[in-house]
């Protein structure tokens, strides 16, 4: 088996600091829409809204990008937008966190009500933002 070249580890060292500098701007973004969103002990507005928004992101992204969209992005950028910034700002672990929550503190009609919204907003999000792109994509380019 042959071993890397140094062109090969330099690539891929190069992949994982966008991927790190994407989480780590998804992950303060994240805090930041959390804080402006807070709404207490209720129910988890931001964490539904930073989900739905990642979604739109990623859907966006992803067709604008992709083999037959508008832009041509570098590997390192879709996985900058895709994997770092979009896995550091959409929070899937408080969701499930905050549903546990709501569940254990007998708020049960709230929790399913919370993820009936959270599933039906982030698959409407990604749509829409494929939807946006693929409009995008079919402008007549200047």
């Amino acid at each position: 088996m042959k071993s890397p070249s140094s062109a090969d580890r330099w690539r891929t060292a190069t992949l994982y600091a966008w991927i790190a500098a994407g989480s780590m701007v998804g992950g303060l973004t994240r805090y930041l829409v959390g804080l402006a969103l807070d709404t207490g002990s209720g129910f988890p507005v931001a964490t539904l809204f930073i989900n739905a928004t990642g979604s739109l992101v990623i859907g966006f992204y992803a067709t604008l990008t992709g083999p037959d969209g508008r832009l041509l992005a570098r590997p390192e950028h879709r996985q900058f937008v895709m994997t770092g910034f979009c896995g550091g700002y959409t929070t899937f672990s408080t969701f499930s966190l905050e549903t546990f929550r709501l569940f254990h503190g007998g708020m049960k009609y709230t929790a399913l009500a919370y993820i009936a919204a959270s599933v039906i907003c982030w698959l409407v999000s990604v749509w829409a933002g494929h939807m946006i792109a693929s409009g995008t994509n079919r402008l007549r380019r200047s």
